[in-house]
């Protein structure tokens, strides 16, 4: 398998990705693979274990301290998300289970995406617009409010859509029942359990070195220009992709999170109790591979993105940080989706 991992990071590379990390850890431990570039311009290879924009795998990071609130007695999954954030005129209807599993309704305040192609614009997060005001910061109070002035996408309950706004209200929902920031809580109910060293909910900007470099390409006026993108502000996505982690971080998350080691044996059932439509749970995907069920969330942000994958028992995981170029056009999300099926065939086949 090493022969074969080395070969696709490469072949990840060749298909256009600025660089990449590939993370395998089981009974032998930790086989790690490089290729590319940490930066376009430079010679360094992309840095082992570096700090890598995890774009929604936040999501199963939140998803994991709303049900540890739960099992603490603070909430329940059958609440009312007005009962705790009454100041928003939230339907009655929606349940913090809900938000966890996108049953909601909720408009996703970075747009929607319809079955027939149409779209309903959210707030700006392309092109030059985005480019101009990465460094903005926006409240979630706001992305939510912004969310409930449109059209939900259907009655609480009735469907499945995935929609970052969700994750937003959660955040909003564990501040108000703790009384304490979302970072706080990440840091007291995962971070510092596991001993996380790489893993952060960030302020601001800033992402702690090392870490490899992201671009985002754009049109400026007929002209294109791609510039460096690795210092952002990522409140425009807010607790639906804003945390920074690792590929060590992420293996030893997503392992400890399945082994039971960070939620009571009946809350991990429901987290891994799947819709449907999509075999998504709450805060995880549920898939089938060549060897079993797979459990799984991936992310992507602006020329960073970083994959989670576990075997049920956490007896194997994959994890991965690419940094690429960017664009609006997702030029690279077939590559993406070609490299992500790719890997798991080599890893869980």
């Amino acid at each position: 398998m090493t022969e074969q991992l080395q070969s696709i990071a490469q072949g990840i590379v060749d298909a256009g990705v600025t660089g990449v990390e590939i993370r395998v850890r089981d009974e032998r431990g930790d086989q790690v693979f490089l290729a590319g570039l940490s930066e376009r311009e430079g010679s360094a290879e992309p840095p082992p274990n570096g700090h890598v924009r995890v774009g929604s795998n936040t999501k199963t990071f939140v998803a994991v301290v709303v049900l540890e609130l739960v099992a603490e007695g603070r909430i329940s999954l059958d609440d009312p998300v007005a009962r705790h954030l009454p100041e928003y005129g939230f339907d009655g209807r929606i349940t913090v289970r809900m938000l966890l599993q996108h049953t909601s309704g909720l408009f996703n305040h970075t747009g929607e995406y319809y079955e027939d192609g149409t779209v309903a614009p959210g707030i700006p997060w392309q092109g030059k617009a985005w480019v101009d005001s990465r460094f903005d910061f926006r409240r979630p109070e706001d992305l939510v409010r912004f969310a409930l002035g449109k059209p939900a996408r259907f009655e609480p309950g009735t469907d499945w859509s995935y929609s970052n706004t969700n994750y937003v209200v959660a955040r909003l929902l564990v501040e108000a029942v703790t009384g304490r920031s979302l970072a706080e809580e990440v840091d007291r109910l995962v971070v510092g359990p596991l001993g996380l060293t790489g893993t952060s909910v960030p302020a601001g900007p800033e992402i702690d070195e090392p870490h490899a470099h992201a671009y985002y390409r754009y049109d400026d006026a007929g002209e294109e220009r791609t510039v460096d993108v690795t210092r952002l502000d990522p409140s425009w996505i807010s607790s639906g992709g804003d945390m920074i982690s690792t590929t060590r971080d992420l293996s030893t998350f997503i392992t400890a999170l399945v082994r039971g080691e960070l939620l009571p044996a009946p809350l991990l059932v429901e987290m891994l109790d799947v819709h449907p439509k999509v075999g998504y749970g709450l805060g995880v995907f549920v898939q089938d591979s060549g060897s079993g069920k797979l459990v799984t969330h991936n992310g992507g942000a602006f020329g960073h993105a970083a994959l989670m994958y576990t075997t049920a028992d956490g007896g194997k995981t994959l994890t991965a940080a690419l940094n690429y170029v960017d664009d609006a056009d997702l030029s690279l999300a077939a590559v993406y989706q070609e490299a992500v099926q790719k890997l798991i065939a080599a890893v869980f086949g």
